[in-house]
């Protein structure tokens, strides 16, 4: 494995955790200078992943290359709006209980600078499938690779940081389950029996729309999407890493149809309610590095 990934927040390259939680933090207007710092100061490597938003970056007066805040797009019928905040922190564990208490744990870390926004559990289901029953994930890159494409290789401050961007969709299973099993595996790309991807699928298939190595540069990423589910509404918290942000928007930008006017095929009973853009720093033995942001 690659040395950068000995400087990367673990979560990034781990594979997914039975639960996860998944926070987003506002700034309330005082400095977030201590806040951050005690942070860095408590938060264990196992715990989860923590990135950070432009207007904390902005808020500090501070500069992240390569770090903008999440654009609010459309397209013919269907968009992905933008709910950027200061802060992201997923938390990833075995148990509720734990994931309870790291999180008033880290709620009354920052409650002088950052304030709980949303909070959303998540879970593997199955045999890391998406409530729809197809797997998820399929081509997520491996070892060295999933290195190059998920972490930055160099910049003074940067190297082993990683960009994410993180989308929460909701689905609507019962259009989708009513769907025909034909009209199902056409929509996904793939067939559900043995997640083959189907060679004649229509161009607005999810895995057609959404080939990583169809891209120039290339656009693979390493995603870690989780399913959600609260009893009345259900989807996946979309969760991808990459050595920037542009493989990411650029992806979207194709299922939205702003190349080709074809829309993906997965807005036809899921959509986005959520879109935020958030840089996770590397880290210094067994702390988050927050040197490059003078903290």
């Amino acid at each position: 494995m690659p040395a950068t990934a000995d400087l990367a927040q673990p979560g990034i390259l781990q594979a997914l955790p039975p639960l996860g939680r998944s926070l987003t933090f506002r700034l309330t207007g005082a400095d977030p200078r201590a806040a951050l710092a005690r942070l860095r100061d408590t938060f264990e490597a196992d715990w989860g992943i923590v990135g950070l938003g432009l207007p904390l970056i902005q808020a500090l007066d501070q500069h992240v290359a390569g770090l903008r805040s999440f654009p609010a797009l459309e397209g013919s019928g269907c968009s992905a709006p933008s709910t950027q905040q200061a802060l992201w922190i997923l938390l990833r564990g075995d148990e509720r209980s734990t994931l309870f208490e790291r999180t008033t744990q880290l709620v009354a870390l920052l409650a002088d600078a950052l304030v709980l926004d949303d909070a959303l559990d998540t879970f593997r289901y199955r045999d890391n499938r998406d409530l729809t029953g197809y797997e998820d994930g399929t081509e997520n890159p491996k070892e060295s690779a999933a290195v190059d494409a998920a972490l930055v290789a160099e910049g003074g401050g940067r190297q082993g940081s990683s960009y994410v961007a993180v989308q929460r969709w909701i689905h609507d299973l019962q259009r989708f389950r009513a769907f025909p099993a034909a009209q199902r595996d056409a929509t996904i790309g793939r067939q559900i029996s043995d997640n083959e991807e189907i060679e004649d699928a229509p161009e607005s298939a999810h895995v057609k729309r959404t080939a990583q190595e169809s891209f120039t540069p290339e656009a693979y990423m390493v995603r870690h999407s989780m399913p959600w589910d609260n009893g009345l509404l259900q989807g996946t918290e979309f969760i991808a890493f990459g050595e920037s942000s542009d493989r990411f928007e650029n992806v979207l930008r194709r299922m939205l149809g702003h190349e080709d006017d074809i829309v993906d095929a997965l807005f036809s009973f899921s959509r986005p309610v959520t879109g935020g853009y958030y840089w996770c720093p590397p880290r210094q033995g067994d702390r988050l590095d927050l040197r490059s942001i003078d903290i």
